[in-house]
C-alpha cells in the first residue's frame, strides 16, 4: 500500500510538506537505530507490531520486508542477527480484516467511494484495535518469563499498556501520547505548526 499512501499524502498535504514528514520519520528511524546498535540484544523477545508468524517464516517476512526498504522490519532484522527472538503477536485473521479495510479506504477514486471506505474502517477500528492489542499483550505475557527483556514496536495507536500485568516493567524510548498527536496534527499542520515543528524535533531527538 506504500505507493498508494505517498500519492494520498502527497495530493492531501502537498508535495513540500510530505516530503518534510518523510525526513521526520526517517530521523525518528535514525535515533532508534543509533540506540539499539549499541545494545547487546542476544535472548531478548521481539514483539514487532503486525507480525502474524514467528520462527523461519516470521524470519522471512522480517528479511522480505527489511529488504523492500522498510526501516522498522531492517532495525528487526539487525536484532534477530544478535540474537534476539522473533516472538509472534498478531492474529492473522485481524491483520487481514485491518488490511483489507485499509486498501480499500486508500485505492477509493470517486468521493463516495472514499467516504464508504472511511465509515466502514472507523465502524470497525476500535473493536478490532482493541481485540489486536488483547492479543499482542496476551502473547508478551505468555512469551516473557521473569527475568527477561522484550523490546517491542508497536503503533502508537495501540494501548497495550493496561492490559499488561504490573509486574512487567514498561519503559518507552520515545513517548507513545507525542507520537500519537504527531501523526494526529499532520493533516491540521496548517493550523498546528509551533505544536506540529515541535513534536518533529521530539521525533527526531538522540534517545538518552
Amino acid at each position: 500500500m506504500a505507493k498508494d499512501v505517498a500519492k494520498r499524502g502527497i495530493d492531501v498535504l502537498g508535495e513540500d510538506l510530505w516530503e518534510k514528514h518523510k525526513a521526520s520519520v526517517e530521523k525518528f528511524w535514525d535515533v532508534l537505530s543509533d540506540y539499539f546498535v549499541a545494545m547487546d540484544a542476544a535472548g531478548m523477545n521481539v514483539y514487532q507490531d503486525g507480525m502474524p508468524a514467528d520462527g523461519e517464516i516470521g524470519a522471512k517476512i522480517v528479511e522480505e520486508s527489511a529488504r523492500s526498504g522498510s526501516r522498522n522490519y531492517k532495525l528487526v532484522a539487525m536484532l534477530l542477527k544478535q540474537g534476539a527472538v522473533l516472538i509472534k503477536t498478531e492474529d492473522f485473521e485481524l491483520i487481514k480484516q485491518e488490511r483489507d479495510r485499509l486498501i480499500a479506504l486508500t485505492r477509493a477514486k470517486s468521493l463516495f467511494q472514499k467516504l464508504s471506505a472511511y465509515m466502514k474502517y472507523k465502524w470497525v477500528k476500535g473493536a478490532l484495535l482493541a481485540k489486536m492489542d488483547d492479543f499482542i499483550a496476551k502473547r508478551i505475557n505468555e512469551t516473557l518469563s521473569a527475568g527477561r527483556t522484550g523490546i517491542a514496536f508497536i503503533g502508537a495507536c495501540h494501548n497495550i499498556r493496561k492490559r499488561l500485568p504490573p509486574e512487567i516493567r514498561i519503559i518507552e524510548i520515545k513517548d507513545a501520547g507525542k507520537v500519537k498527536e504527531y501523526q494526529e496534527l499532520l493533516p491540521f499542520y496548517f493550523r498546528n505548526k509551533e505544536r506540529f515543528t515541535e513534536l518533529a524535533r521530539y521525533l527526531a531527538a538522540p534517545i538518552v
